[in-house]
């Protein structure tokens, strides 16, 4: 079996908070390799704690069904601690436990625990569940593999054709353990993404109307990076001869963002410094996993690059929107504390119609702050008036 890599950054940032007060959550969506960094994260901690006592539960293992609810979480972990040692409890797929929160908030308070949990659900840390856990925990999300992350893992240089593997495989740090082909690795993606729908929309939300749901994910696959709504999905689906409310759209687009399957990035105005409700884009968090529902196909190749530049600015830790200046768009506004950019993403710049459209957008924004243009070609370098001109596989290579 391969050697399992260390992702170092999860760790970097789950290392300052290891026994301290406060409980740790890795999220994000299923596979996407939370377990293993909370069993990385076990390991560091033995190095420096090995006299600890250290509690383990896996709920997608059966050895562990019959903790249903708070009360079987909290019965089980009593019987395992000890009174006289730091007792480190890891509880995989924590959500799947009713009023969990109830429990940790328990353990926290007596101060010989130091608890660590992953979810593969965005209502783990919502609504109730924050309020009862308020400034009690750590947040570490989890995303598929950056470009970086693919070349180390599955041992690639740094050449077009690793980019075209991401772009077509994505980065679901599983592959590397699969015959590199694109049968096999796609029929994994496609049982990865059936478990998502049936685990984390289905079953979590009691959803009945399994061919809407299949419709929407569908059309969310073929528009992927394109402006939507609620209301212009409900005509489409009209057109397949789906009726369905903008109400149950908007509940079911609700549940999709839940399950970490589809982000949705906001419109911000640039002038008007105000974030706009209506009118998104909706970006899969996997690009292997849109494919499974929108088979690759190289006309799309500017919706795709366009993905992996999203991808890339919020696992680096922007919060990103789709900037409108006018009657002109920005395809990324992004910030992380004092430092924002702005990115435009084209297949190339050769055509001086583009050129002047993707730097001329670029120019109107009168700030300081460092503006990119993106684009597939190989050789794109250099800064034009200030902006900065760079290959895809050069973007996603930087430290931002």
């Amino acid at each position: 079996m391969p050697e399992i890599i260390v992702r170092t950054k999860y760790l970097d940032k789950i290392s300052p908070f290891i026994n301290k007060p406060v409980i740790k959550v890795f999220t994000g969506q299923r596979r996407i390799g939370k377990s293993y960094l909370m069993l990385q994260t076990m390991d560091q901690i033995r190095e420096h704690y090995p006299d600890g006592n250290y509690v383990y539960i896996n709920k997608e293992d059966l050895a562990f069904d019959f903790i249903k609810n708070n009360d079987d979480l909290l019965g089980y972990i009593t019987t395992k601690r000890k009174t006289n040692k730091k007792n480190f409890v890891f509880i995989d797929e924590v959500q799947e436990i009713a009023n969990f929160e109830k429990t940790l908030r328990g353990l926290l308070l007596e101060g010989i625990y130091d608890l660590y949990c992953t979810g593969s659900n965005a209502t783990l840390l919502s609504g109730e569940i924050a309020t009862i856990l308020s400034g009690r925990y750590i947040e570490i999300p989890v995303h598929c593999l950056s470009y970086k992350e693919f070349l180390q893992f599955h041992d690639y240089q740094n050449e077009s054709k690793s980019l075209l593997k991401y772009i077509t495989q994505g980065g679901m740090p599983f592959l590397i353990h699969l015959e590199d082909t694109d049968q096999v690795r796609y029929e994994y993606l496609k049982n990865v993404m059936n478990t998502i729908l049936f685990k984390d929309v289905v079953q979590r939300f009691n959803v009945r109307n399994f061919s809407f749901l299949n419709n929407l994910v569908a059309f969310l696959a073929d528009n992927s990076g394109s402006l939507v709504s609620a209301n212009r999905i409900n005509e489409f689906l009209k057109t397949q001869k789906t009726s369905v409310s903008t109400r149950s759209v908007i509940d079911y687009l609700y549940f999709l963002e839940s399950s970490y399957l589809v982000h949705k990035v906001s419109r911000y105005d640039i002038s008007g410094k105000k974030i706009f409700e209506v009118n998104d884009k909706l970006y899969f968090e996997d690009l292997g996993l849109q494919h499974v529902l929108k088979p690759y196909d190289p006309a799309r190749l500017n919706k795709y690059i366009e993905s992996l530049v999203y991808h890339y600015l919020t696992e680096s830790g922007f919060r990103v929107f789709v900037g409108k200046l006018a009657d002109m768009e920005i395809d990324f506004v992004a910030s992380k504390g004092d430092n924002t950019i702005y990115v435009q993403v084209a297949l190339n710049v050769a055509e001086k119609k583009t050129f002047e459209r993707e730097f001329g957008n670029l120019l109107l924004i009168k700030d300081n702050h460092k503006k990119y243009v993106v684009t597939l070609d190989e050789y794109a370098t250099g800064n034009h008036k200030g902006i900065i001109h760079v290959s895809l596989r050069d973007f996603l290579m930087l430290d931002m």
